[in-house]
């Protein structure tokens, strides 16, 4: 048989368009130069992706790397149409707890699979990966687009992301000698950002409110348009706060899980952490989820960021400097709470959530 015969299969007939990816690596080229930083060129084409260490300014580097996605998030976006912001949530998913550890961010490669690509679509991706990328300061530097249908049904598609970021041999958080007495403060969060979204369907089913119906809970937006709010990211102003003061001794970065899981993973054993929930200022958003779906408090903290999207932990004598400086950094923090002995749970709460 030979490569003209007519009725031999392609992989197009198989339902793969190799052009189509060709076309789309042409279409976001100047969205990836667009992230270029000092250590890397951002520019995509080879077989791997290369960043500098010594370019970047790193002397005696330690490598923190994340990985992650924006799990049913991703959902919303396809049944939306609205494909812009999703890379944001999955560049913040993964820069957020690498800055948890004290590091910069570098670089960030993405994954996006799919049942038939469609060029704008993932040049939409891409550019709010991009957009991500900018938001924290690192370059994207490769990523992969697999298009496999059978695998993946109509418009379906999935985003992993991994970043790889460095400190200071030295640096690293969280430090030795949390103690009690310590100061808990928390960075508000921009909405659900990108965990619980299993249940946020749930709900926004039960109510049977479209998506381009008017959210409740955001005036002049669709409810769509408004559960979409991409995630924050928190890295550009804790790198200036951890410049600036040495009073950080610990962040922690809320997902799933919420103030019951993520909150232990940063302390030593012998300590627990007191959080007062009148302290705390969920938008309205959650108050919405929590009426709707009648879901109890309990529930809410462990699923929910609540409103608190980043917690610090702070020395007693640093506090202030600490949200002076994070002040200056453009941020609003919020005192939560304290360090405690180590009690029957590591984590315990005073007061109501304002749902």
């Amino acid at each position: 048989m030979t490569a003209e015969t007519t009725n031999g299969l392609t992989y197009a007939h198989a339902g793969v368009d190799i052009d189509a990816g060709n076309a789309m690596v042409e279409t976001i080229k100047p969205l990836v130069r667009a992230t270029r930083r000092p250590g890397a060129d951002a520019e995509i084409g080879g077989f791997g992706g290369l960043f500098d260490l010594k370019a970047a300014g790193f002397k005696d580097p330690i490598l923190v790397a994340a990985n992650d996605g924006v799990g049913t998030k991703v959902k919303i976006a396809i049944e939306t149409g609205r494909h812009d912001t999703i890379g944001i949530d999955l560049v913040a998913m993964c820069v957020n707890d690498i800055i948890v550890q004290g590091a910069e961010p570098l670089f960030f490669l993405d994954y996006y699979a799919t049942g038939k690509l469609v060029p704008g679509v993932g040049a939409d991706i891409v550019r709010g990966i991009a957009e991500g990328c900018r938001q924290a300061g690192c370059a994207l530097i490769g990523g992969e687009t697999a298009e496999m249908p059978g695998l993946y049904d109509g418009a379906d598609y999935d985003l992993a992301g991994f970043s790889v970021g460095a400190a200071e041999r030295g640096t690293l958080l969280p430090k030795p000698g949390i103690r009690a007495g310590d100061v808990v403060l928390g960075l508000p969060s921009s909405g659900v950002h990108s965990n619980g979204f299993s249940l946020v369907r749930r709900i926004v089913a039960r109510t049977g409110l479209a998506w381009d119906a008017a959210a409740p809970f955001a005036t002049g937006k669709t409810l769509g348009e408004a559960l979409l709010e991409p995630t924050r990211i928190y890295v550009k102003p804790l790198l200036a706060v951890l410049k600036a003061t040495d009073g950080i001794k610990a962040l922690a970065h809320i997902t799933g899980g919420g103030f019951p899981d993520n909150l232990p993973r940063v302390l030593p054993d012998d300590v627990g952490i007191a959080i007062d929930l009148d302290a705390v200022r969920p938008p309205p958003v959650f108050g919405w989820l929590a009426r709707e779906g009648g879901v109890a408090e309990s529930e809410m903290l462990r699923t929910f960021n609540c409103g608190v999207g980043m917690v610090l932990v702070v020395a007693e004598d640093r506090a202030e400097a600490v949200s002076k400086a994070l002040g200056e950094a453009g941020e609003a923090p919020v005192r939560l709470g304290a360090i405690t002995a180590r009690g029957a749970e590591p984590v315990t709460f005073t007061g109501r959530l304002a749902l």
